[in-house]
């Protein structure tokens, strides 16, 4: 059954960094190639960290100058909040970083999987686990907070499973309806894509819901030569309110998303079927 097709494909090639949007990824086991390849380090607390820490990362952005591969961490261009732009290869990168974000961080590539301690939680800011949490997800006192049993155990021992940086799963998955319902129910917040740091954004849906990709939780999807499995809705974190590039910051987003959606937006995949995905191509859930 066909729901869509692929409106937009997005690659990050900094954690936590605007990224970019390519017309075709390769998809492979561990994610889009080219994806999440680079990393700060929090000097302080330890650990890989991103815009839930920094939020000030939101404000650079990264392009791959060399064609991704699932060998290594590819050359990449940062542009900083000034203007200014530095290779990942600089030897004073971390130090320029570490200037804007005011806090000690350092530079990584993608580390082997077996580099266990590279990819461990550094120390809470909070001492107080609920306080932690609702810092993280932005929620007030009279929030709810996720449901964080839909998250795979090494989540509470690192910052993203080893060998990667992402968050929890390597793909997330949004639709352009669920976008429009946004908008649509907080006319006066900018419900801007970049907010959300999609992998995938599926237009064209006819189904007439509001979120529709919540209905894909467990099925398979097919883009292009690719296929990927849906796993759960995705609970969204403090890093939808920030403010970065003509965007302003925003706290009022996540009382929408908290109030339409339970906190959700988009869904969490993960590959399934190595192949290339297009712009254009359609989506179809697949039979079981």
């Amino acid at each position: 059954m066909r729901v869509g097709s692929v409106e937009t494909l997005f690659r990050y090639p900094v954690k936590s960094m605007q990224g970019e949007t390519p017309a075709s990824v390769d998809l492979l086991d561990k994610g889009i190639e080219g994806d999440r390849n680079w990393a700060v380090r929090d000097e302080k607390r330890g650990g890989i960290s991103g815009a839930k820490r920094f939020p000030d990362l939101m404000r650079f952005s990264s392009t791959l100058l060399e064609d991704p591969s699932s060998d290594g961490s590819r050359e990449a261009e940062i542009v900083f909040p000034d203007g200014q732009r530095r290779l990942s290869s600089d030897p004073g990168l971390a130090k320029h970083i570490s200037e804007v974000l005011g806090q000690e961080v350092t530079f990584w590539p993608l580390l082997p999987a077996d580099e266990v301690d590279h990819y461990r939680l550094g120390a809470p800011v909070h001492s107080d686990i609920e306080t932690e949490l609702r810092a993280i997800f932005g929620r007030t006192d009279e929030e709810s907070l996720p449901d964080l049993s839909i998250f795979p155990p090494e989540t509470f021992q690192f910052a993203s499973p080893p060998g990667s940086y992402y968050d929890v799963y390597p793909l997330h998955v949004m639709t352009s309806a669920s976008l429009s319902t946004l908008q649509e129910r907080a006319p006066e917040s900018v419900m801007d894509v970049r907010r959300f740091r999609p992998s995938i954004l599926i237009g064209d849906d006819q189904s007439g819901d509001s979120f529709p990709e919540a209905a894909w939780c467990g099925k398979r999807l097919g883009l292009g030569e690719a296929e990927i499995e849906i796993i759960s809705e995705c609970p969204r974190c403090v890093m939808t309110t920030h403010g970065f590039e003509d965007l302003a910051k925003d706290p009022s987003v996540m009382r929408t998303l908290v109030r339409e959606n339970n906190g959700n937006l988009g869904v969490y995949a993960r590959p399934i079927k190595r192949g290339r995905i297009h712009v254009g191509d359609p989506v179809v859930v697949l039979a079981d």
